[in-house]
């Protein structure tokens, strides 16, 4: 938890949006930053997961934090369209090497000690503690920009880059025997994910529910929209974090429910929402809180049951495959929010349990 807290408290985080505009981009040219960022994830993802299962997982999640130090020396030594162009996609490559290995890295390190029915209570308060550091990350960056501006902020942001790297060489790693399949690299995580039915159907559950974390991105506008005054939007958004740190600290307790339990908490998080499309009130974004962090639970519930299913030698790539799968499904959420609203992602969350009921079913782990 302490490495997710301190890869999460980089003050660069909260201002690069403004860093861009205050550098002279266009509001175009900065969307089309994001779309680099985006693509560069897409690409590497898979091929980043192989690779932490071919070399080190606890290798790469240090490179990974060397890299997206790398890139943020660009950011503040050449501030400029180009600069932010080839740090983001350094940084797009760096967030791909996390995603696979940091969740392969512990959930072997829990196999090894006999511990893995501890998993979704351990990765609960990762979430937990990702989102709360939010709190002194926005207080940091107010702080350096206010003392030396973004040069500050950067500088800052690679040095703790740089410390979270330091840090994961700490990670112990459980690693696996090598054999034939192993050398197969991408194909063989592959054809694990596709041969398997019952490994495909959480691979497609959790990469549903992933997408769905795409809605935090309109929260802003949700508070906007419901009545809440510009310079309380922070706190209102503040608020939604806050709950999906509490469903992340409560993973632990939602993966010992039955298994019926988990879509019907799905379900009521979809409700929540919809009541907030159908009231437009200051009083329904606390109904969006409370389903957000409804949702975060069961989100971390499901990517428990999928390392559950995963064979050891192929976790990384696996778990890669559903990353990408959650980057592909954020879309319907995007155009879900451009054509309804979020009356229509509410849609898409309810549209998404039938999935998750057949998909997060407990079964026996696999070796």
């Amino acid at each position: 938890m302490g490495w997710a807290a301190l890869s999460e408290l980089v003050p660069y985080y909260p201002l690069y949006a403004l860093l861009f505009l205050d550098t002279g981009l266009s509001e175009a040219q900065v969307s089309a930053l994001f779309a680099l960022w985006s693509v560069t994830g897409l690409l590497a993802e898979v091929p980043a997961g192989v690779l932490a299962d071919r070399w080190s997982r606890r290798g790469v999640v240090v490179l990974a934090g060397v890299l997206q130090a790398a890139g943020f020396v660009l950011w503040t030594a050449a501030p400029g369209l180009w600069g932010f162009a080839v740090g983001f996609a350094v940084w797009g490559v760096a967030g791909a090497m996390v995603s696979g290995a940091s969740e392969a890295l512990v959930y072997d390190g829990l196999a090894a000690v006999g511990a893995t029915p501890s998993y979704a209570r351990v990765a609960g308060w990762v979430t937990a503690a990702e989102l709360l550091v939010q709190v002194p990350t926005a207080v940091l960056a107010s702080v350096l920009v206010a003392a030396g501006g973004y040069e500050a902020v950067g500088w800052a942001s690679v040095a703790i880059c740089l410390a979270a790297a330091a840090l994961a060489t700490r990670f112990p790693e459980a690693r696996h025997v090598a054999d034939e399949e192993d050398a197969d690299g991408l194909a063989g995580g592959l054809r694990e994910t596709l041969r398997r039915p019952g490994l495909r159907l959480v691979v497609l559950a959790v990469a549903l529910l992933g997408g769905l974390d795409a809605v935090e991105e309109y929260f802003p506008l949700l508070a906007a929209g419901g009545g809440v005054p510009t310079v309380a939007v922070p706190y209102a958004v503040l608020a939604a974090s806050l709950a999906g740190a509490l469903g992340g600290a409560l993973a632990g307790r939602a993966a010992e429910l039955p298994d019926r339990a988990l879509p019907v908490l799905l379900a009521t998080a979809g409700l929540l929402l919809g009541a907030a499309a159908l009231w437009v009130h200051p009083v329904t974004l606390l109904g969006v809180a409370v389903g957000y962090g409804v949702y975060i639970a069961v989100l971390v519930v499901g990517e428990a049951r999928l390392q559950d299913r995963v064979p050891g030698r192929h976790r990384a790539t696996v778990t890669s495959v559903a990353g990408l799968g959650v980057e592909l499904a954020s879309l319907p959420v995007f155009a879900a929010w451009a054509l309804g609203g979020i009356g229509g992602v509410a849609l898409v969350v309810l549209a998404v349990v039938p999935v998750v009921a057949a998909g997060v079913r407990r079964r026996a782990p696999v070796s």
